[in-house]
């Protein structure tokens, strides 16, 4: 055969399925970059294309070698078949072909296994097996998994692959996604974690169910994550779709799964989050190689003595503080951020997630500035949408589920003023926020650490402990907005501040703010070690008191605000 003719054979439709050449080198074609790769590489990269990325389905065992503890892993339940209890036509001709295909009773698998260390209970899908199609058996095994892990207090991770409910056992396979759901809520209720890994492709009835109930989503880069395929939606809709479109990228940045991990991190990062889930910190080699040293920084302008108000707010504003991220990089231990509210996008101008340190797990909730130009403009300046209190609140409730004391971090001008954040609901947002928190029922800890800004700020600052820094501001409004709304002009702003009383001094004499910390002359790591130090010892003193203390005490700590100033 010529190296021509060859060539043009090995162009034709994209497959996974091995093609053997004379020399008997095994060679597979990409889907992503449609180029040739050689098998036994390709197998050592764990099915991932080296030259573009891509990440090629495996199987359910092939998963499991690849993510748990070498001999970890225990079958449960795998002599579960399905019937055709509806003589669907070719149904039983289907299964059969399938079990010979793999040698597997169904879909999935189930067991308990160990990752990075942590015993937890597994189901991992199966493509090979009827495209991961839902049946009886599926919804079965995944709701006994559940089931036996509330029995066993483990925690579950799960992988989904699948094309959807599975059409030949009828209504019956639509039902797996009711009695799944419910078992997963047993498990919530157990206050026991759910880690969820959406891998390619994961549409239909399984998204709409157990794949995106996890307390935490993880996604294989490029998977399709859909509830409606993209084809049933062109044909609905007689409209070509954009590039990228339902993948798990989309669904990052419409707030739907927490991180993309690359098929090598998954068993490390499963790890992770099982120990903080868990209220442990992860081992110091994980978190010095996932959370590098930040970039030093200068010094921050010593303050002179006698500094009116507005020098404050110019310096609360000022581009050479550390952000409240960076607060957080360099006083803690680790961080593993975690995005999306779950409805609708993921704000960069809130970030949140889970953070150690001494031992102490806790979950970290900040408005966020940015440092550089270009990331200032990305998290629009630290003024969040709705979608930043919805993800501070999401992760407010999973911090309550799993008894994390909660830390939260305020630096923005406010809330952000535009047509998309009222018609999402930025005051309802807010709202919520204020309900929600004052009836945490566990530790919550709000530091003002630059600029606090009106019901924005308030939004994040809704605690049992509310501290400042000394160069920080907190206010009802911007000097600015005051003296225009006052005044007719913002060349009064200095006036205002003065008449505000926004400074730490202020109010703390109001009793609005329960400690100040000094910040003067500190650098950005010495101002991270002295606010981790505050906040531990506020923790500390916390901890001594039960949820409906905390409740009541934090209600009461809000009743008596303002009372000093009535009359009659």
């Amino acid at each position: 055969m010529s190296r021509n003719k060859r060539d043009n054979e090995l162009e034709g439709p994209v497959t996974e399925v091995p093609v053997e050449l004379p020399q008997r080198t095994l060679l597979v074609k990409c889907p992503g970059c449609r180029r040739i790769i050689d098998q036994e590489k390709l197998s050592e990269n764990l099915d991932v294309c080296p030259r573009c990325g891509h990440h090629l389905r495996l199987s359910a065992r092939r998963r499991i070698l690849a993510t748990v503890d070498a001999g970890s892993f225990e079958e449960w339940d795998r002599a579960l078949e399905a019937r055709d209890f509806l003589d669907f036509p070719g149904y039983k001709e289907k299964l059969d072909a399938a079990r010979a295909k793999t040698g597997e009773a169904d879909a999935v698998m189930c067991g308990r296994a160990t990752i990075g260390g942590r015993a937890c209970a597994l189901f991992v899908m199966n493509a090979d097996f009827m495209m991961g199609s839902m049946g009886s058996v599926v919804g079965e095994k995944v709701c006994r998994t559940f089931e036996r892990a509330c029995e066993e207090e483990l925690p579950v991770v799960g992988f989904t692959v699948s094309g959807g409910a599975r059409m030949q056992e009828g209504t019956t396979s639509l039902m797996q996604m009711a009695k799944v759901s419910a078992a997963r809520r047993r498990l919530a209720e157990a206050r026991l974690p759910y880690i969820c890994v959406l891998t390619d492709p994961t549409t239909g009835g399984v998204t709409a169910s157990f794949a995106m109930e996890g307390d935490v989503i993880l996604a294989e880069p490029g998977a399709l994550v859909a509830f409606a395929g993209p084809r049933v939606i062109e044909q609905t809709t007689h409209k070509r779709l954009p590039a990228g479109f339902q993948r798990s990228e989309f669904q990052l940045e419409h707030g739907f799964v927490d991180r993309i991990v690359e098929r090598r991190e998954v068993p490390g990062v499963v790890a992770e989050l099982l120990s903080l889930l868990g209220g442990e910190a992860p081992g110091v080699g994980a978190v010095d190689e996932l959370h590098p040293e930040p970039a030093p920084r200068v010094k921050p302008r010593r303050r002179r003595d006698g500094d009116g108000a507005y020098t404050k707010v110019e310096r609360a504003r000022s581009t050479s503080r550390p952000t409240s991220l960076e607060l957080v990089e360099r006083g803690f231990e680790g961080f593993c951020e975690l995005h999306g509210d779950r409805l609708f996008g993921d704000d960069a101008a809130v970030v949140a997630g889970l953070a150690w340190a001494g031992g102490r797990v806790m979950v970290i909730c900040g408005t966020e500035r940015g440092r550089s130009t270009k990331e200032r403009v990305a998290r629009n300046f630290g003024s969040a949408h709705p979608e930043g209190y919805r993800k501070a609140l999401r992760l407010m409730r999973l911090a309550e589920r799993f008894d994390l004391p909660v830390v939260c971090l305020v630096d923005t001008s406010g809330a952000f003023c535009g047509i998309g954040a009222e018609e999402r609901g930025q005051g309802e947002a807010i709202a919520t926020n204020l309900v929600e928190m004052s009836g945490l029922r566990v530790p919550v800890v709000s530091v003002v650490v630059g600029e606090g800004g009106s019901g924005g700020a308030l939004a994040l600052a809704v605690a049992d402990r509310v501290l400042m820094l000394g160069s920080a501001v907190y206010s009802v409004v911007s000097p600015e907005g005051c003296a225009s709304i006052l005044w007719k002009t913002a060349k009064r702003a200095p006036e205002a501040a003065e008449a505000l009383g926004l400074t730490a001094a202020d109010l703390t004499r109001l009793g609005i703010v329960d400690g100040v910390l000094d910040d003067e002359g500190l650098n950005a790591d010495e101002l991270a070690r002295t606010l981790l130090a505050s906040v531990e010892a506020r923790l500390d003193e916390l901890a001594t008191l039960n949820a409906n203390e905390l409740v009541a005490r934090r209600y009461e700590r809000f009743r008596r605000m303002g009372t000093a100033a009535l009359r009659g």
